[in-house]
């Protein structure tokens, strides 16, 4: 009876997104079908209503609008740009230096806009062109942002790790947000080693060495940027406030540096909401829809079956982890970030925790492998956006891709077999 719930679902799903259908609405519309199989129409639609409008009321959830906005501020009031400076002053004399700029730049804004969308478009679109001035091909500026951008969903603040703990059943967002630094820094380190053999085999320029005292300047430069990191992370680690209550400081901090270096006038900030708007509405809806397919899963028991179908396959925690890893890479070619986390944490976490798996870490696990999604067609919204940013075409960047999908990989497999990369740190702060 279960195998035939899951096939209208993942059909009905699979059909609708192949007609054109809105993955927000594919994924509201497949979870209403498998429903009306069992409960007749009114209580269906009823349900499935009353499912989407309570799934948003949560408290946690208030702070993605405001770290949206936060990263609109960022872009707009000057941040980006002398995190950019800063990179390009500590790496841009290494072979590949400009790719090295980029990521630390990726690693660095989303370290404090938490956005993979906003890092592609603010580093991209300043980085880009000066690559292609000074020698790199279009095509791997764009492969080194659409990946390097992604280091920002790990690097907290991050929505989507608030995300998980919503879809997890409460894990602590601030031991979340200490698990993903290492991870974070891990994949932007496995990119740059490739980036640098790359660049080396097609003899990409080497930027000239800035000066100490230039390095120091700049530095002192971005440390108003910087010291956002210690308000927003520390503040939570602290307990001094809730992520959502950090949010909204970062909003205020960050508009009040963007008049403080006279780079954000108030007649753009009308804009600059509804662009925060419009994103935050369409984040918002996907979540809204995943809830409440999350719910017709579990009302038609799907994950326990689930369960026992992997835990029959073998008891081993590494082959299932194995498996796991599998099934979300294919599953995130096909589904944007925010829906399969919330659609596939209820499936799989119970399955890593009767294992003894830490949840923290399957969290790190599940939001970096879905992250690879992120840079992978026909859905990978990064990907795209990285290649509009550098007015090129898929079919161009997915050679210099491949090197870097393999070290995104490679950093996947560490982070899952080496469980210690995730939790030290919230072990070490006692979260």
């Amino acid at each position: 009876m279960v195998l035939t719930e899951v096939l209208i679902l993942v059909l009905s799903f699979v059909v609708l997104l192949g007609l054109g259908v809105p993955i927000a609405w594919s994924i509201g519309i497949s979870g209403l079908i498998t429903l009306l199989f069992n409960v007749d129409a009114i209580p269906a639609f009823t349900t499935i209503a009353q499912q989407m409008a309570t799934g948003l009321d949560s408290f946690a959830l208030l702070a993605i609008p405001f770290f949206v906005l936060a990263g609109q501020l960022i872009n707009k009031g000057g941040l980006a740009q002398r995190l950019i400076k800063l990179a390009k002053n500590l790496m841009g004399s290494l072979p590949g230096g400009l790719a090295h700029v980029n990521i630390v730049a990726a690693m660095l804004f989303g370290a404090i806009a938490g956005s993979a969308v906003a890092a592609a478009t603010a580093i991209g679109s300043i980085i880009g062109p000066r690559m292609e001035k000074e020698g790199y091909s279009k095509e791997f500026g764009a492969a080194v942002n659409i990946t390097s951008s992604t280091t920002g969903l790990l690097i907290p603040p991050s929505n989507i790790l608030i995300v998980y703990s919503l879809a997890s059943g409460g894990v602590s967002i601030a031991a979340l947000f200490l698990a993903g630094y290492l991870p974070g820094i891990l994949t932007g380190l496995m990119l740059m080693l490739v980036a640098a053999i790359w660049a080396k085999k097609k003899n990409f320029p080497v930027g000239e060495r800035t000066s100490f005292k230039e390095t120091f300047t700049s530095f002192l430069d971005a440390i108003p940027a910087l010291f956002l990191l210690i308000i927003v992370i520390g503040g939570i680690i602290a307990g001094i406030f809730t992520a959502t209550e950090a949010s909204a400081i970062a909003v205020v901090y960050t508009m009040i540096l963007g008049f403080i270096y006279k780079e954000l006038k108030i007649s753009e900030l009308p804009q600059i909401f509804l662009s925060s708007v419009a994103t935050t509405s369409i984040v918002m809806l996907l979540i809204a829809t995943s809830i409440s397919m999350s719910w017709v899963m579990s009302f038609e028991e799907i994950p326990q079956t689930v369960t026992e179908v992997l835990l029959g396959m073998s008891d081993n925690k590494f082959v299932i982890l194995i498996m796991i890893n599998l099934i979300l890479l294919f599953v995130g070619v096909f589904m944007d970030m925010t829906p399969a986390v919330l659609i596939f944490t209820p499936i799989f976490l119970p399955i890593v925790m009767e294992l003894g798996i830490d949840p923290i870490h399957f969290g790190i696990i599940m939001i970096l492998n879905l992250s690879i999604g992120l840079c992978t067609p026909p859905v990978g919204s990064i990907l795209f956006i990285g290649v509009g940013v550098a007015n090129t075409t898929i079919t161009k960047v997915i050679k210099p891709l491949l090197p870097l999908f393999i070290a995104m990989i490679v950093a996947l497999l560490l982070i899952t077999f080496f469980p210690q990369i995730s939790l030290i740190l919230p072990k070490l702060f006692g979260v």
